[in-house]
């Protein structure tokens, strides 16, 4: 038996509205299974008193900044508390796009051509010159705030006179921004539980990509698993996930984010280190797939709690 457990959902971060959609469904889960569990919402609860409550483990469901960042998993570790998911380290990183794909590349994973802008160069710096570095990635290029999820302030830019106010969009998340190279192509995600891939699931979505219309409202996007891809390609793909979830020392649990390009090779986007839990959620689909109901999942995860 786990004890007392806190589940913490909600917080400040825009991604808040389905950091409790996520939180809510496994608490419910938690104590379906007759498990001592508690919701409580970061926005209200101090931390600090979690210790004094006599939680034994966390189970993080935040989504973004102040909980996918590594900072609440720096407090859960002075306070000694086992929580779910990647360690404070890996969690920062991962949080950072930028971050994450400079690593990547420098392990040889397959990363398309990018460009970090810094909020405070875009205020200072000649725009005039920043449109011609960026210019050379080639239009269109995708603009994305650096350090936020659930594909908010995500633009696909096919011009430079669209470019002034997809930054800007994408500031409004963010201090920081990143622009790469548009990648054509199909997306897939690899969820990974533990040491173990899950089988993958192709996106298909009426949008440019997948941004936050297509994952949360428009009801046409559709999902695929198993995705189609023959075994070699799924192969390929679960060992690229593998690799790259690796190579940042990820745990736990979480997702990977790959595109499919035009020649037939994959190329990784990012990493979702505490992914959606709601019943529309990725995760749970590819679990279901390999035999693995909700419960199942929700009891792995805290299993692996530390």
């Amino acid at each position: 038996m786990f004890n007392k457990i806190a589940v913490l959902y909600g917080g400040n971060s825009p991604e808040r509205k389905i950091s409790l959609i996520s939180g809510h469904t496994i608490l419910n889960t938690l104590q379906k299974m007759g498990i001592e569990a508690y919701g409580l919402d970061t926005r209200d609860f101090p931390l600090f008193l979690l210790k004094k409550n006599k939680f034994k483990k966390i189970f993080i469901a935040l989504h973004g900044e102040g909980g996918e960042d590594g900072s609440l998993q720096t407090i859960l570790e002075y306070l000694k508390i086992p929580y779910t998911g990647s360690r404070s380290l890996a969690s920062t990183i991962t949080m950072n796009k930028f971050i994450t794909k400079t690593l990547w590349k420098e392990y040889g994973l397959p990363v398309y051509p990018h460009f970090f802008l810094k909020k405070i160069d875009f205020i200072k710096k000649n725009y005039l010159k920043i449109k011609k570095t960026i210019s050379k990635l080639n239009f269109p290029v995708c603009v994305k705030p650096n350090s936020t999820g659930s594909s908010l302030g995500i633009s696909k830019v096919n011009n430079i006179h669209d470019l002034l106010d997809a930054i800007k969009k994408a500031l409004i998340y963010s201090n920081d921004i990143l622009i790469e190279k548009y990648i054509d192509g199909v997306e897939y995600t690899v969820s990974i539980l533990g040491n173990k891939t899950l089988p993958s699931i192709k996106i298909k979505s009426l949008y440019p990509f997948y941004n936050y219309k297509a994952k949360y409202i428009d009801k046409n996007t559709k999902y695929f698993c198993p995705s189609g891809l023959n075994k070699y390609k799924e192969k390929e793909l679960s060992e690229l996930a593998m690799k790259a979830w690796n190579v940042l020392e990820c745990s736990g649990w979480g997702r990977v984010d790959i595109i499919l390009d035009k020649n037939n090779n994959f190329q990784l986007l990012e990493i979702n280190t505490c992914p959606g839990m709601t019943p529309n959620s990725l995760f749970p689909m590819a679990a279901k797939k390999s035999g693995l109901s909700f419960y199942d999942v929700i009891n792995k995860i805290l299993f692996l709690a530390k």
